[in-house]
């Protein structure tokens, strides 16, 4: 739906709550698995808006249903609370040149805040959707090793229900439509070590692991879809003088195709047993998977994806392009699920220390936020 010329007056007037509410978000700690600040900030945020059916779930999602029955369909709106920062301490923010500095203030809290000034709008004006309920989430673990658990859980208990899937999540520029599968993994390699010269000969661990990554690297990638490996962290080893007795990496493979995705892992587990085989001793254990997307309703799909795009270029004046990208979609598209990913805010630096938006991109972005949601009630 277009936006009335009310409700554009509403945005208008609470431009300066949703700024200051984005600076107060942004700088409370949010690292994923440990989101517990920010959810409660949120809940208690919408509770004071009036959301008394709001609740914080066992994975750490807020989630504030408007008009939802046992039984009618369900159209999902969410944003994450993590960022990739580890920080238990506030965020530091600063302002200048017409920017918000803040790590994963684009990522994803402006986003967060398009939602609930939608759904402060809702609540506080009281529409109930149309034929169906709606869930509006602040949902955790979107980022990293987070693993995607909130969308999980809310798709383990609603799921059969669920008919559309937004996620707001990044920049304008871009909506996401298709799920880039991922499998990480810690691998640990273990020898017997020992002293640097007296030992001299014994198996080291840092050198094995450095062979069985050059392995890795040197593997033919599937030919089709976009197909990428990465090793992410390395450690191991006691001194200069210490044959290393341990070594473990961080790999992921990621794929946007599932015939891919599953000859990666065939390569993977090859290199593997091609090294347990000579006699190390190697564990590996699943950190992280993420699906890619299933057998989903084209038509319905593509109409989703046109109502995504039409609110960005309506609200910010300029086209988007579509990707395949790594999000919360990736749970709902797997089930077959349409689902997108636009973003609300413009800016740069996601996932670095860096990371800004442009003020003045916010007030387009909640208004794509309450376009979207709205076209329900």
């Amino acid at each position: 739906m277009l936006l009335t010329p009310e409700i554009l007056q509403y945005i208008d007037s609470h431009s300066d709550e949703a700024y200051q509410l984005l600076l107060e978000l942004a700088q409370i700690p949010a690292p994923s698995n440990r989101e517990e600040l920010r959810a409660e900030f949120c809940c208690r945020w919408l509770w004071e808006q009036g959301a008394k059916d709001v609740y914080i779930d066992d994975a750490l999602n807020v989630i504030c249903p408007i008009g939802c029955t046992e039984e009618n369909p369900l159209m999902v709106f969410m944003a994450h609370s993590d960022v990739v920062f580890p920080d238990t301490q506030p965020l530091p923010l600063t302002v200048a040149d017409g920017k918000i500095f803040c790590p994963g203030v684009g990522d994803d809290t402006a986003n967060a805040v398009a939602l609930l000034m939608a759904a402060k709008y809702i609540i506080q004006q009281d529409l109930k959707p149309a034929g169906c309920g709606v869930l509006l989430v602040v949902n955790s673990g979107e980022e990293g090793l987070g693993n995607l658990k909130g969308t999980r859980r809310l798709m383990e208990v609603f799921g059969s229900r669920v008919r559309e899937f937004v996620t707001l999540d990044g920049y304008a520029s871009q909506i996401v439509d298709r799920a880039v599968g991922s499998h990480r993994y810690l691998v640990e390699i273990r020898t017997e070590g020992g002293h640097s010269y007296n030992a001299f000969g014994n198996r080291n661990a840092i050198a094995a692991m450095a062979e069985l990554i050059g392995q890795l690297y040197a593997v033919q990638l599937p030919p089709h879809g976009k197909t990428t490996y990465n090793v992410g962290t390395i450690h191991g080893g006691t001194s200069v003088n210490t044959i290393a007795q341990q070594a473990e990496m961080l790999y992921e493979f990621r794929s946007d195709c599932r015939e891919s995705l599953a000859a990666m892992e065939r390569s993977f587990e090859a290199v593997i047993d091609g090294f347990r085989g000579r006699g190390y001793d190697v564990s590996v254990t699943l950190v992280g998977e993420r699906p890619c997307s299933g057998a989903v309703d084209e038509a319905h799909h593509q109409a989703l994806k046109d109502r995504a795009a039409v609110a960005v270029r309506h609200h910010y004046g300029f086209d988007v392009r579509f990707a395949s990208g790594s999000t919360d979609c990736n749970i709902p598209l797997s089930m077959g699920i349409p689902a997108v990913c636009p973003g609300c805010v413009v800016g740069g630096g996601a996932h670095t220390r860096e990371e800004y938006v442009e003020i003045d991109s916010l007030r387009p972005g909640i208004a794509v936020a309450f376009e979207l949601i709205l076209h329900h009630f």
